[in-house]
């Protein structure tokens, strides 16, 4: 993220940064790696996976270089839970609404790697450092045969934003042949107040001439993006997906922001035992 940056092994915030962008990874394939499971895999069997994959990822930030990041992947899944990265849904029953449609529900965690230190970048010299946060809540998904929408909400446990967000996804997946499956998805993403002002805001005792106190309010962004999986066979798969946000305007309103739009780009390889 910095302009220049201390290597791997000497960087106080290497650690952080790559929980960050596996973070960004879990967001990106995290349903890509269900959809390659097979139809079996959703009884008590537990199906678990190991994988490398690459993240490049742009913040939103004044001059803030693009992170291009390779990580590790472990996927871990049964009908009770399932884990990918930093994140972790306990799954709870379903409800079968008819032969084509179900809800399902679940209790979420997560790490989000959100945030920053003075010396990623010119603009961030004499902030406080912004730490990302263990987040928890709640999700619904509503699977149809046409459309499959989600609902999640999430509050930052680790209390360092103290925020909230609510996330609502429309996304549907197309097969093409016998191996490779496209999801296309389009969603908005609100956070409250208290989220916004911890990672775009400005206190008084940061304010300098080129960068004035500014307060965050409540925000909406919206996002699209396509995750799509190739599977060779039962075991070895590609994972693909690209995340587009479209800033609200009480984040380009901040003195730390110079873009409308944040990206992610995951290509990863799992192999699934």
């Amino acid at each position: 993220m910095p302009l220049s940056h201390p290597s791997a092994s000497t960087s106080p915030g290497f650690a952080l940064r790559m929980v960050a962008i596996s973070m960004t990874a879990s967001g990106l394939c995290v349903s890509s790696t269900a959809m390659a499971q097979e139809p079996t895999d959703t009884g008590s069997s537990t199906t678990w996976g190991l994988g490398l994959g690459v993240v490049s990822e742009q913040e939103p930030y004044t001059d803030i270089d693009r992170e291009n990041t390779p990580i590790p992947l472990l996927q871990v899944e049964n009908r009770y839970i399932h884990v990918f990265g930093p994140q972790i849904e306990f799954k709870l029953p379903s409800l079968d609404i008819s032969d084509s449609q179900q809800l399902n529900f679940g209790i979420v965690g997560k790490y989000d790697g959100s945030g920053y230190e003075e010396d990623d970048a010119p603009i961030l010299d004499g902030m406080s450092e912004r730490k990302g946060g263990f987040w928890a809540g709640a999700k619904v998904e509503w699977s149809s045969s046409f459309v499959d929408v989600s609902a999640e909400w999430l509050a930052d446990v680790s209390s360092n934003s103290d925020g909230q967000r609510f996330n609502l996804d429309l996304e549907r997946t197309w097969h093409f042949g016998e191996h490779m499956l496209i999801t296309p998805r389009v969603g908005a993403s609100w956070q409250d107040e208290k989220t916004t002002d911890y990672y775009f805001g400005v206190r008084d005792s940061e304010a300098r001439i080129d960068r004035p106190a500014y307060a965050g309010e409540s925000a909406i962004n919206i996002e699209a993006g396509v995750r799509g999986v190739y599977r060779f066979n039962k075991h070895h798969s590609v994972l693909m997906g690209v995340e587009v946000a479209s800033l609200a305007e009480e984040i380009k309103d901040s003195p730390l922001v110079d873009r409308s739009t944040d990206n992610s780009v995951f290509l990863g390889y799992l192999y699934r035992f």
